[in-house]
């Protein structure tokens, strides 16, 4: 290493914890070097822990806030120059000045009095650096515009994540969500959304678990069975209050479980569908299905999955039979156009942040009509066309879904949305195309967490 003079303050960056320029009080009296974070907190399985933490890196400027992440070294007890002991984490990280760069060891404490950001201890300090107590930033100028370019989102580091995945089933979705997350050194964490209880007030919403209020994570993906539809989406509006990335946003899963709703919406957006009616009174029968078209026809649960309550009607005579029936149980449901051509087939395209990541032909079971995987149904991979892109794209859209299942039916007319998922299974899709779908969610999870560029305030 070349020979390097540092003044009592100079520009140094910590590239690893995503902070490109940052301004450091040298400190010879102090054994370790020590930045100013806060709301510091450890994540991770007990054998390989680590540490988040939240730094100001401009003096005053609170607007300013940049998620940092790193595996944890120590925890010690530090005394601080006014003699006051401390028990702070230890992380080490590089250090980057004047072209050169090598580790050190960083503690973390709140000081959010002291006008330094960071202070350089004796251990930072190699043999090669000279110290002049007399003068400041011998070593180049760096700038904190970086926090305001657009560039500084393209060059963040990424970062150990803490995520939540509300699932109530272990299954390979689950699996697969904590797995994939894993892999790409995250840390993944199971929650039963029944077991969640809610602190509601304006100044600090919580969310709490088996007695404890849940740590701040950086991303939920929510897995919400339709059992538990209103109480799932509400623990998903209560992590959106405080401010959490949400793969699938309450109101877009809400609107999705609801056939009817959902269907509305479609309309509303020109999006085509079978040809869809709904009537709550049994006077209106015959009326209902006039406005669907003749027989066969769909009589469907509005709140049915994986092709459970969804009646296939031949004649006139049976759609009456089915639709009596459910009234019977006082059930709400709708009636839909039987698309003939599309023969028991439908086609599933997964779309991830406003793309088409996989698409899968659905083949029912032979004289089953209805193509559910979960139902015996059989799948491959299928190219779509640009129409049948655009459909899907726009039905996801619509719902404000960043990940969707989309199924689609090839008619004469052009694609036809059967149903929006808001809760899409990855191992049909993924043994299907032998794509690696959860990767593609976690690209999207990782760039979305990178910190914003901050807009300049205006000189006064």
């Amino acid at each position: 290493m070349e020979n390097l003079a540092f003044g009592w303050e100079e520009w140094v960056a910590l590239p690893e914890l995503g902070l490109p320029a940052i301004k450091a009080k040298v400190d010879t009296g102090a054994r370790t070097s020590a930045l100013h974070a806060h709301d510091i907190e450890t994540f991770g399985p007990a054998s390989k822990p680590k540490v988040r933490f939240n730094v100001h890196p401009i003096a005053g400027r609170t607007d300013i806030v940049i998620t940092c992440s790193a595996p944890l070294v120590d925890r010690r007890e530090v005394t601080s120059s006014n003699g006051e002991a401390e028990q702070r984490y230890v992380i080490e990280t590089k250090l980057d000045v004047g072209g050169q760069s090598w580790p050190i060891e960083v503690t973390l404490t709140n000081r959010t009095g002291m006008s330094s950001r960071m202070l350089l201890g004796r251990q930072a300090l190699n043999d090669h650096i000279t110290i002049s107590a007399t003068e400041r930033r011998l070593q180049p100028d760096l700038n904190y515009d970086v926090y305001h370019s657009a560039v500084m989102r393209k060059t963040a580091p990424k970062r150990a994540l803490r995520i939540a995945v509300l699932s109530r089933e272990d299954n390979y979705s689950t699996r697969r969500l904590v797995a994939v997350g894993e892999e790409r050194g995250h840390t993944v964490e199971v929650i039963d959304t029944t077991r969640c209880y809610m602190a509601i007030n304006a100044m600090a919403p919580e969310v709490h678990y088996d007695g404890k209020r849940l740590p701040r994570y950086d991303a939920v993906i929510p897995r919400i069975g339709a059992s538990i539809t209103p109480y799932g989406t509400a623990v998903i509006r209560q992590f959106e209050t405080i401010g959490t990335y949400c793969v699938n946003g309450s109101a877009g899963i809400t609107a999705s479980r609801d056939k009817l709703h959902a269907h509305q919406v479609l309309a509303s957006k020109k999006i085509g569908m079978p040809t869809t009616a709904f009537a709550a009174s049994p006077k209106d029968t015959s009326n209902l299905m006039g406005l669907v078209g003749t027989a066969p026809l769909i009589v469907k649960l509005l709140e049915s999955t994986q092709g459970k309550g969804v009646v296939l009607a031949e004649t006139k005579k049976a759609a009456e039979s089915v639709i009596d029936a459910f009234r019977g149980l006082k059930a709400n449901f709708l009636v839909q156009d039987f698309v003939k051509e599309a023969a028991g087939e439908d086609i599933r395209c997964l779309v991830i942040a406003g793309k088409v990541v996989a698409a899968m032909k659905r083949t029912g079971a032979e004289g089953d009509f209805r193509s559910n995987l979960h139902r015996g149904g059989s799948a491959k991979v299928v190219r779509i066309s640009k129409e049948e892109r655009d459909t899907a794209l726009r039905a996801a859209r619509a719902f404000g879904l960043g990940k969707a299942g989309v199924d689609l039916l090839r008619s004469e007319s052009g694609p036809k949305v059967l149903e929006v998922n808001s809760s899409p299974g990855f191992e049909g899709i993924e043994r299907a195309t032998g794509k690696d779908i959860v990767g593609k969610l976690y690209d999207e999870i990782e760039a979305r967490v990178k910190p914003q560029p901050v807009r300049k305030r205006k000189a006064v």
